[in-house]
């Protein structure tokens, strides 16, 4: 018989499951259910995107790509990313085609974290950042950040937390899983706490091109100073509807992407050929399905947190990404057990908050990128759910 328990790496054996998929595959084998659960948009991917993705196909373009993408692709993507963000990168020296921005996140932690260095994460956050800064031996730290604050990282929280021993700041904002926004205020002062360190940066930039307001979303490597020591991830699958084409990119200096490429080639080769040719088109002719995708989501926002406070809820406002994190504090139940009840009870799928850290624990997370009949329905459900906990 084999030992299996000795056998694993200890490391990768106690990694917890993720919160977020055990609700999505509990609600998978229920009827009639809603689910607000997962951040994938409802979209298509646009017509003209898809397009390019088939003519490669009908062209026999099948091959593998060059380890760090198509030299198109990568030119793209630095054209794109200066004409959103006003940062331009190196095509060939500084940028890198992954399978999605989670191969990117994991590439860069890999790169940087040995044994002992400490990751500084704002809490809460997306679920991947700490297991593997685990898994590779480092110190994943919390850095809790509040509803009062926005959800945002304060300077003197992000000071506190720093020792000999931190190598790496996660900066992931749009924020998964509260909505909150750094603006270029509050990066300048995050900025001022790095200068004069050796301390790099994350800036998981997923959901840059999903904010609200008048005030557009600001690149960490943007911040004077700050492009030599950030890297910066982002990709296709929120902002174009690209979920399933599994493509996303890392820009930053050409030191730590060379080692990223190195781990890439040895563990990938190199992201999807048909997905790159997809995405050409979508970095070159995509900014209208941007717009209106983000007004689509705009409305939905407002439909949800409004609904949500007619409920009872108190409901931070979120000017980015596609959730909210209503606090359930006052219904007694926890985070998990209200999820779990809301399941069960009403067909109601949501993530518990604490799934995304210790400082969720008393909210929930709701995704809005669903349709407006969808949402309705589900906040229809909450209110009867509502209406009966009050008198139990």
């Amino acid at each position: 018989m084999i030992d299996y328990e000795n056998i694993l790496d200890k490391k990768a054996r106690d990694i917890k499951p993720s919160g977020i998929r055990k609700f999505f595959d509990i609600a998978s084998e229920m009827k009639d259910v809603i689910s607000l659960s997962i951040g994938e948009p409802d979209f298509s991917t646009p017509w003209h995107v898809r397009q390019a993705g088939i003519q490669s196909l009908d062209k026999g373009k099948t091959w593998y790509s060059p380890n760090k993408g198509f030299s198109e692709l990568r030119a793209s993507v630095c054209e794109y990313f200066n004409r959103r963000f006003g940062v331009s990168f190196d095509k060939d020296t500084e940028t890198l085609i992954t399978v999605g921005g989670s191969e990117a996140i994991d590439l860069m932690i890999r790169s940087l974290i040995g044994e002992g260095d400490e990751v500084l994460i704002p809490d809460p956050s997306f679920v991947a950042y700490e297991p593997i800064t685990k898994i590779v031996g480092g110190v994943a730290v919390s850095v809790p950040t509040r509803e009062e604050d926005s959800f945002r990282l304060t300077a003197e929280d992000l000071k506190s937390k720093i020792t000999p021993k931190t190598k790496l700041l996660i900066l992931p904002y749009p924020n998964n899983p509260t909505g909150a926004v750094m603006r270029r205020s509050h990066l300048e002062a995050i900025a001022e706490v790095l200068r004069g360190t050796n301390i790099l940066v994350l800036s998981d930039e997923i959901y840059g091109e999903l904010t609200y307001g008048s005030e557009r979303h600001v690149s960490f490597a943007s911040i004077e100073g700050m492009r030599e020591r950030t890297v910066v991830v982002s990709g296709f699958s929120k902002a174009f509807a690209m979920t399933g084409w599994r493509l996303g990119y890392a820009l930053g200096p050409e030191p730590i992407i060379a080692v990223m490429t190195k781990l890439h080639q040895f563990a990938i080769m190199c992201a999807p050929t048909t997905a790159q040719y997809a995405a050409i088109e979508a970095m070159q002719n995509g900014d209208d399905d941007i717009e209106h995708m983000r007004g689509e989501y705009d409305s939905r926002r407002r439909l949800i947190v409004d609904g949500f406070r007619k409920l009872g809820f108190s409901c931070f406002e979120p000017e980015g990404a596609f959730y909210i994190f209503p606090c359930i504090k006052h219904t007694g139940l926890s985070s998990d057990k209200f999820c779990e009840r809301l399941l069960n009870e009403k067909h109601v799928a949501v993530i518990p908050g604490n799934a995304f850290g210790e400082s969720g624990e008393g909210y929930i997370r709701v995704s809005y990128s669903y349709s407006l009949k969808h949402i309705n329905e589900a906040l229809k459900r909450i209110k009867e759910f509502m209406e009966e906990e009050r008198k139990r």
